[in-house]
């Protein structure tokens, strides 16, 4: 089902919009984004946009050429959202291995950062374009290459390092695709484990409260 998108010029964090500019690229794009997600690539039209926005259509040829050149924005803002944010955090600093993923967890449980149901949208859409097929799956190079890299950096070998990356990325798209609904004090509980699990290394106790802290900031709106 199809859910409210403040536009920029409802968002009090945006400049104003100026003159008779009514919406942003940007919010097409969200609307966009909006309807592969609820209703699949094929529902990605231009009308059925311009009425959600409330504007004439000829005002998605400011921004757009072709509905074409919408999809390939589309596309290329989830990269610069999803994976971009996946490899950040793959990249951040840490002090060890145990505290390098539980920053890369943090797209899993903060969708302001990394948006689930997008990426699972974009999967299903790369089944019906071998374009996309092919972007998806340079993405996923360059999100396991990141993992892998974080990894070696705490002297994994390459092979081993690169197994891990697969295990950790592969399983958590898995756990994703389960949509478990588990309450934060049941995953917490097994957040240890996993860690163990994907490093063969034992966090630290303020390793663990660190994320648990995280999360709960995640859930009272409170994260940066």
């Amino acid at each position: 089902m199809a859910h409210f998108i403040p536009l920029h010029r409802d968002d009090p964090s945006k400049a104003p919009l100026v003159g008779n500019i009514k919406v942003t690229r940007q919010d097409w794009l969200n609307v966009a984004k909006d309807i592969l997600i609820s209703d699949g690539i094929e529902q990605v039209k231009i009308l059925p946009m311009s009425d959600r926005l409330g504007v004439s259509r000829s005002s998605f040829y400011w921004y757009f050429k072709t509905r074409q050149d919408l999809l390939d924005a589309l596309l290329d803002h989830w990269e610069k959202t999803n994976t971009a944010a996946l490899v950040a955090k793959a990249q951040a600093p840490s002090r060890t291995i145990t505290q390098a993923v539980n920053q890369v967890f943090h797209c899993v449980v903060n969708p302001s950062i990394f948006s689930i149901p997008f990426d699972f949208a974009v999967r299903d859409w790369a089944r019906r374009s071998d374009k996309v097929r092919a972007v998806l799956h340079a993405s996923e190079d360059t999100r396991i290459a990141a993992i892998q890299a974080m990894f070696q950096r705490y002297e994994y070998t390459e092979i081993e390092a690169l197994t891990r990356a697969r295990i950790l990325y592969y399983m958590q798209n898995g756990y994703n695709d389960a949509d478990l609904q588990e309450p934060l004090e049941t995953r917490m509980k097994m957040v240890p484990h996993y860690l163990y699990g994907f490093t063969g290394q034992h966090a630290a106790d303020d390793e663990i409260r660190d994320f648990r802290a995280y999360c709960q900031a995640v859930q009272t709106g409170d994260t940066p």
